[in-house]
């Protein structure tokens, strides 16, 4: 059981930061426009030598931050709540906190793959027909990996706790 909780907690702690440097970075997507090559994340855009703030309200920016956001808190409750498991604080007795930590997990996991598909259905469709040469970066790469990261640190405490609640019985055959 603290084997897989461990796992989770690793890929948890991983995936949080992950989803950190991809929310605050400015390389979800990179194009050439006017011969330069241009960069742009969730909240600023960058000319050589120059970045600005995107002052647009533009939806699925929004909905993007949002959910990131969003899947951030989650996955960090989660590290807590499941940290708390792992070393058995028993504030909450009728509480089950490798259950709790793991559906945290799968609902970061849900939030950023919402994010990552909104940002991904738009940018093909709105860039994908009005710029020939663009292309999706580092930090939209790291976004992918953070869901696969919440996905499996969500198994791991669900694994858990399939141990801990069914523990097999002694005088199986």
């Amino acid at each position: 059981m603290y084997s897989f909780m461990g796992g989770g907690l690793f890929c948890a702690g991983v995936g949080n930061i992950l989803l950190i440097v991809s929310t605050a970075t400015d390389y979800w997507m990179q194009y050439r426009h006017s011969n330069n090559y241009m960069h742009q994340g969730l909240w600023r855009y960058c000319m050589p030598g120059k970045c600005f703030t995107h002052t647009d309200s533009i939806a699925y920016w929004d909905a993007t931050r949002a959910f990131m956001i969003l899947s951030l808190l989650a996955c960090f409750i989660g590290i807590i709540i499941g940290i708390m498991a792992f070393i058995h604080y028993s504030s909450f007795d009728r509480f089950d906190k490798t259950f709790a930590a793991g559906i945290l997990f799968f609902i970061s996991c849900f939030f950023v793959l919402l994010a990552m598909a909104v940002y991904t259905g738009v940018t093909v469709n709105y860039y994908g027909k009005r710029y020939g040469s663009w292309r999706f970066s580092w930090s939209y790469i790291i976004g992918w990996v953070a869901v696969v990261l919440t996905f499996f640190s969500g198994i791991f405490y669900m694994c858990a706790y399939r141990m801990h609640e069914c523990p097999r019985s002694s005088n199986a055959h």
